[in-house]
């Protein structure tokens, strides 16, 4: 569901076992590094042209294909259930990943698609006696919640020696809980880029800003050239996090961000309160929405990309923000990436862009040779580097060769990734107890649904978000 970049923010499991943070001056000297990355043109994709909706073969051989960096054991007649909330062409990519380890060790593997929140699914399937044996987690608060609950089960000698081999000590340290290793970071994702209808902005004359300021500016700009500014998929409430923390991190600085993470200070404080009045530059303009606000709480996310580039030179929208991921379902429209389809780091809204990463984690639920060895595959380069050339896809293998990834654009952004080390940082939202920061209809997620309908109200939003955010944490 979430994805990642380059100067990330990490919130470790829990937020009390991540790794050491970044300073002030590493995390501006990675943003710069991913304002440097990111604000070439992009380049025509190289490999798939379909942006990353699929194709190639399924055994993951192309140009950059690790080959056999791992040994697994023959698991003839074992029986495997994966779960995940991965849809479309991103589950259909994972199934391929899944397919050449069926290949290697005979093992029989079923994808089951799974709803957000995926804790609660997977509650009830324990619930029920059945169950998946792995899950794919895209919170680290999602990890802590399995440990506590005694769902979750320790990785095993080889697939923690995997993860040591092939992945910096801050992507190791968010998947622990308690010191013990549980998850594997399979997929990263750069949450801070802002793509954009490039015969749009040529017909409006804008170019590509680099700070808040300027977005404002570009924004009316398109608005006046007859095309509403932004497409928002509010009806997918994580969305609508990233908005206000890319703002917040931006504006407020990695320290406070880090600290509203961990709810030690209050959603009330003032700092939020600028970051809700600057978001409602964007959002308290109805123009500037497809749809209006009513239309974007209405928009799920890739209906929010694809009506960015259906419609010629008169889409719904010219820009639509959201990680490196977008690209999977611009690849399900007529848009090429690089030359129909461009983007951008998200803006400095502060001293410096911020950049916001999220991923998604392999833990065990099922405890057996077989559910081990799949995790131990997902940690090597083999199984990234599968994905990696299918596009809409990001590892933090640091061992994953640049050229696995199907073009210029994605190479640089994996680059940029591994480059960053452990000066990153996670998504706010995914280091929240679930109740908070990942549950369709409340916490978070509804308290900016709210807002983005009524953007004017940012007291009564401050305080809905603190009493919620108060309830979960638990102080």
């Amino acid at each position: 569901m979430r994805r990642t970049s380059r100067n990330f923010r990490i919130r470790g499991a829990a937020g009390r076992h991540g790794p050491v943070l970044p300073s002030r001056r590493a995390v501006r000297a990675a943003a710069a590094l991913a304002a440097g990355v990111l604000a070439v043109s992009l380049t025509a994709c190289g490999g798939d042209d379909d942006g990353g909706g699929g194709g190639g073969d399924d055994k993951g051989k192309a140009s950059g294909d690790t080959g056999t960096t791992v040994t697994l054991p023959k698991l003839e007649g074992q029986t495997l259930e994966v779960a995940a909330v991965w849809t479309g062409a991103e589950q259909k990519n994972f199934k391929q990943v899944l397919a050449e380890f069926e290949k290697r060790t005979g093992a029989k593997v079923t994808f089951v698609p799974a709803q957000d929140p995926i804790i609660n699914f997977l509650g009830s399937k324990i619930a029920g006696g059945a169950p998946p044996d792995v899950a794919m987690l895209p919170q680290p608060g999602a990890i802590k919640q399995a440990v506590e609950r005694n769902w979750a089960k320790p990785l095993g000698p080889e697939a923690t020696k995997e993860l040591a081999k092939n992945y910096s000590q801050g992507w190791q340290d968010i998947g622990k809980v308690d010191g013990k290793q549980y998850g594997v970071y399979y997929k990263a994702a750069n949450k801070s880029l802002i793509w954009y209808n490039a015969q749009v902005f040529e017909n409006a004359g804008a170019s590509e800003p680099k700070t808040w300021d300027e977005l404002l500016n570009t924004a009316q700009m398109v608005y006046d050239s007859g095309v509403t500014p932004f497409s928002v998929g509010g009806a997918d409430g994580w969305t609508l996090t990233d908005w206000f923390e890319n703002i917040y991190l931006s504006q407020a600085g990695p320290e406070k961000y880090d600290q509203l993470a961990k709810h030690e200070i209050k959603w009330t404080d003032p700092s939020v309160k600028e970051a809700l009045t600057t978001l409602a530059e964007v959002w308290g303009k109805k123009d500037y929405l497809a749809g209006g606000p009513d239309g974007a709480l209405q928009t799920e996310f890739p209906a929010s990309v694809t009506q960015t580039f259906t419609g010629g030179d008169q889409p719904k929208a010219g820009m639509v923000y959201e990680g490196d991921f977008v690209q999977v379902n611009i690849g399900e429209t007529k848009a090429e990436v690089g030359t129909d389809a461009k983007v951008f780091p998200f803006p400095a809204v502060g001293d410096t862009p911020p950049v916001v990463s999220g991923g998604d984690a392999a833990v065990i639920l099922e405890d057996s040779e077989a559910a081990q060895a799949l995790v131990t595959f997902l940690a090597s380069p083999d199984a990234a580097g599968i994905q990696a050339k299918l596009g809409g896809y990001l590892s933090p293998n640091k061992n994953v060769p640049e050229s696995a990834y199907p073009n210029e654009v994605q190479q640089k952004m994996a680059k940029a990734l591994v480059d960053a080390g452990d000066d990153f940082r996670f998504d706010m939202s995914d280091q929240a107890p679930q109740a908070f920061g990942g549950t369709p209809g409340k916490g978070e997620w509804k308290a900016l649904q709210d807002f983005l309908k009524n953007p004017s109200d940012v007291a009564g939003t401050q305080a809905k978000l603190e009493a919620d955010a108060a309830a979960a944490y638990g102080n």
